[in-house]
């Protein structure tokens, strides 16, 4: 649903749950901004049937009444609109706790917080401790890039976004034309999947290489999505995590951590370096490139070729 229509059915909605007597439709035109820049009567008419047929399809009750002048009134009386109790046990208490400490770092954390508290006041169990029921579990999700809520409400509202991407092996950004599918968490960093307009492809693109400004364009998706988006399963592939061989590398002492951590053995070379054996898989040389100096491939000669070839494809951009 657009972010302008969402607003305009909110705005009705809560006009007709606020009123204690029906309004008419000249008085919710004059209270509701989008309806006053409707333009002409018919569509105003128009637009006002569209969002009530919308409101009560999701369930809202709203009666047509006589008001006091002899015109059709509207109003959503709050007593055949109340929600029943809401009854939960203790482990989803503690399952919907969490849910809202995950957006700690996120603009979203205010909205978790507040539908934290509505959920309380509405009977959610005040005295579980979701660390307590999930063993001390606190999770959270880091949001440090900027980009991720314009593609976060891209991906929700279907809309086509265009961004500049720097690619890790190129020195300067481009722009690319972008249906946002997905947005995906992997070892602390977000990935958007879609279709790449350019490319006629699915890409997957990292948010820390996003330069700049998300800019939102109109228009509907030219490509289908698909059912299931497989963003974690691709950058697995480029970092090497789907592995039938093994890399041998010299890496800089006290650099290049994330490597460590994927080595299967590591040996001291002195010097300021050491020597790492990395499991091998499709991608690698696209992370290797990241370190710039701190990495030299040993072997296999045709990965150590492929760094050699990005890294100049980067020194003569």
């Amino acid at each position: 649903m657009a972010i302008a229509k969402a607003e305009r059915l909110m705005n009705l909605a809560l006009c007709l749950l606020g009123t204690r007597r029906p309004l008419s439709k000249r008085e919710l035109r004059e209270s509701i901004e989008a309806y006053l820049e409707a333009g002409s009567d018919d569509s105003f008419n128009r637009m006002f049937e569209r969002d009530k047929d919308d409101l009560r399809e999701l369930g809202l009750v709203i009666e047509t009444v006589e008001n006091l002048d002899g015109e059709m009134g509207y109003l959503a009386r709050r007593d055949s609109n109340r929600l029943p109790p809401i009854t939960l046990d203790a482990e989803e208490a503690a399952a919907l706790g969490l849910a809202a400490k995950v957006w700690q770092q996120a603009r979203l954390a205010g909205a978790a917080s507040g539908a934290l508290q509505k959920l309380r006041a509405a009977g959610l169990p005040e005295d579980v401790d979701p660390y307590e029921a999930h063993g001390a579990l606190e999770p959270r999700i880091p949001v440090h890039e900027v980009a991720f809520e314009p593609l976060m409400l891209a991906c929700r509202d279907r809309r086509p976004v265009v961004f500049d991407y720097r690619k890790a092996t190129a020195a300067h950004p481009e722009p690319r034309h972008v249906e946002p599918w997905a947005l995906e968490c992997w070892r602390g960093h977000w990935y958007l999947a879609g279709w790449d307009r350019d490319r006629s492809a699915e890409r997957v693109f990292r948010l820390s290489r996003i330069t700049g400004r998300v800019r939102s364009r109109t228009g509907k998706f030219t490509a289908e999505i698909p059912d299931v988006v497989t963003v974690r399963e691709t950058v697995a592939s480029w970092a090497g995590e789907n592995a039938d061989r093994s890399a041998l590398i010299r890496l800089r002492a006290g650099a290049g951590y994330p490597l460590r951590a994927k080595a299967s053995a590591v040996r001291e070379l002195g010097d300021g370096w050491d020597e790492l054996e990395i499991p091998y898989g499709h991608g690698l040389d696209a992370w290797l490139v990241e370190f710039g100096p701190d990495v030299v491939v040993l072997e296999p000669a045709e990965l150590r070729a492929d760094v050699v070839d990005r890294l100049r494809a980067v020194a003569k951009g």
